[in-house]
């Protein structure tokens, strides 16, 4: 039965103020059943703040075989890498 439900992709928020990781993968049929489904297995210890699922078709991915042309155009614009500031210290998560 459940190969036939679509499978889901996990993130989950630890903490206020970071960002969504992905914890992992599940089969469930539909959303609510697969947010219900990611609560009981990643977040049990009490470990998160925020869940996501995404139905794992409806993901689209750059392709590993062509990052060089892919992200090439990001390479012309230093001014979006953080090597002209100072981070101050005791700023967290940035």
């Amino acid at each position: 039965m459940t190969a036939d439900w679509p499978l889901w992709e996990v993130f989950v928020r630890s903490r206020r103020g970071l960002s969504h990781s992905h914890a992992g993968s599940l089969h469930a049929p539909d959303a609510e059943m697969a947010l219900r489904n990611a609560r009981d297995l990643f977040t049990r210890r009490g470990e998160g703040v925020s869940i996501w699922v995404v139905p794992a078709d409806r993901i689209t991915a750059s392709s590993p075989d062509e990052k060089d042309p892919f992200f090439e155009p990001a390479a012309d614009k230093p001014y979006r890498h953080p090597t002209f500031y100072r981070i101050p210290e005791g700023v967290e998560h940035l």
